[in-house]
């Protein structure tokens, strides 16, 4: 084991992300994600690679297009309205199957909102994050360990893939300190990118880089080239942890990072109460990790509650991935206040005696005979 470091969350993706070989940065300050541009702005200089404060949002995200597009490693990142305006260069940056990774520590929301934690912004990462028929992987860091092991996965498949991957983190892992370990990671086989416009490199043609199709035929053809590869990447990229699952649950909860810390705490509490929860945690929050659901369909006796920073967002694809199986409830908070662990356990003792009242409820009208059953 390598020696630990104490280190920000923010400061932790940038240099995760300078050892992952990100050659340029381009971004523009906001909180809760300004320590990441500002790390950055101290040390891509001393490397020989390029830090640039664009103007704006929109003139960042348009420059990793460029630099993408070349072939170099690049990051760029924001917090929630700063993702909102770079949304454009990203559907760009998507149809032209450019590889990069965009950080969003979010911020509380809608308009400008506050700079406390928050997991508000998951339709907008999740469900395309711009225009048109495309998805980008999401990684949900829980530590700032995993913040600097998903930086790198990110680099990774973005690589591998061709796409825009990025990291949602909220405020509170973006400012809290832990130690880190940079390990040495398993390699993975990256192409060599053949497709980068970066000069003929002894080929008779340059290479183009292009987002748009104007035949209608040739985008369809273009679209499901690309939905193939998220087909490819929802079955080889899926990531989750299941927590607690092994035995029968009362309740499973899913939650994802910041949330699913606290209610790693909210099962420990649980079981001086004599309640047994589990839970599932999405480590990609897209592709959402549908296979944990089909595992544990039979392992709750009252269920899933989506837990989160929003006023249910997640819950959505809870309710898909469990597709009518069993119940599922939600708990959130919203606008930056944390939900503690005693206010989630109440919710949960109170499904539960709901659930075992509906259950004496359906015994009581069933044992008279079928036809008291029949009314149900």
């Amino acid at each position: 084991m390598g020696e630990k470091v104490l280190i920000k969350g923010n400061e932790a993706i940038g240099e995760a992300a300078i050892r992952a070989n990100c050659q340029c940065f381009f971004g523009y300050p906001i909180t809760p994600q300004t320590e990441l541009a500002a790390y950055m702005s101290k040390m891509m200089p001393k490397l020989g690679r390029t830090f640039l404060q664009a103007e704006s949002e929109i003139s960042a995200i348009n420059m990793v297009y460029g630099a993408a597009g070349s072939g170099v490693r690049v990051l760029t990142s924001s917090s929630s309205p700063g993702i909102s305006l770079k949304s454009e260069g990203i559907s760009y940056i998507a149809g032209a199957e450019l590889p990069c990774v965009i950080v969003n520590i979010v911020r509380g929301g809608p308009g400008l909102g506050g700079i406390q934690p928050a997991q508000s912004d998951y339709f907008q990462a999740t469900k395309g994050g711009a225009h048109g028929d495309f998805h980008m992987p999401v990684y949900a860091p829980a530590s700032v360990q995993e913040m600097v092991d998903l930086v790198q996965e990110a680099f990774d498949v973005a690589d591998i893939y061709r796409t825009p991957c990025m990291i949602m983190g909220d405020g509170m892992l973006g400012q809290m300190m832990e130690p880190v370990e940079f390990k040495e990671r398993n390699k993975r086989e990256i192409k060599n990118k053949d497709w980068a416009a970066n000069g003929l490199k002894g080929r008779k043609k340059h290479n183009v880089i292009n987002s748009l199709y104007l035949d209608p035929e040739e985008l369809e053809r273009h679209n499901l080239k690309l939905e193939a590869k998220f087909n490819e990447i929802r079955e080889k990229e899926t990531k989750y942890e299941l927590y607690n699952c092994e035995k029968e649950c009362d309740l499973i909860m899913v939650a994802y990072g910041t949330v699913s810390r606290i209610c790693k705490n909210v099962i420990e509490m649980a079981k001086k109460n004599g309640i047994n929860l589990g839970l599932i945690r999405p480590i990609t929050l897209w592709p959402f990790p549908e296979e944990a659901f089909d595992k544990t369909i039979n392992k709750t006796k009252f269920g899933y509650i989506s837990v989160e920073m929003s006023l249910g967002q997640m819950v959505e694809d809870v309710k898909l991935s469990v597709n009518g199986r069993n119940k599922v409830y939600f708990y959130g908070r919203t606008g930056g206040m944390v939900p503690s662990p005693v206010e989630i356990l109440n919710k949960i003792k109170e499904i539960i005696e709901l659930n075992k009242k509906d259950s004496n409820k359906i015994h009581n009208l069933t044992k008279g005979g079928e036809n008291n059953g029949s009314c149900i």
